[in-house]
């Protein structure tokens, strides 16, 4: 949970508040509440995506330092996108800012989410 948990919401957010655009006002606060909850888990998960890294059972590569690294620039892009949703709905122009720091944030939660499936199923794990 601690791991798919987050993920979720975050790209949850960034789909309910593409609906909101679509003249779907009322998905704009689904994305809010998901966007907070998700930040909030992702830095738990990005720390405890860490301390696992560094396990004698972990085997160090490429592949895991581009995970570990795109996980904490999601985590922190997520936390962005939830400080920015503070005083949004008091000042409109500022929901583009937000908009576009949580749209980041899915794009790099769902490559950081690629590499890590490639460490856990391999690199040809969506070939039939």
């Amino acid at each position: 949970m601690l791991l798919h948990f987050p993920i979720a919401l975050l790209l949850i957010a960034a789909l309910a508040e593409l609906l909101s655009l679509a003249r779907l006002p009322e998905w704009h606060l689904v994305a809010v509440a998901n966007v907070r909850a998700g930040a909030a888990l992702a830095v738990a998960t990005a720390g405890a995506g860490w301390v696992l890294a560094t396990s004698r059972m972990v085997e160090v590569s490429p592949t895991l330092e581009w995970h570990r690294w795109l996980g904490l620039t999601a985590a922190l892009a997520a936390v962005a996108a939830a400080l920015a949703t503070i005083g949004i709905d008091d000042r409109p122009e500022r929901q583009w800012r937000y908009r576009i720091v949580l749209w980041s944030a899915a794009a790099l939660v769902a490559v950081a989410g690629h590499f890590g499936a490639v460490l856990v199923w391999g690199a040809g794990f969506l070939r039939p």
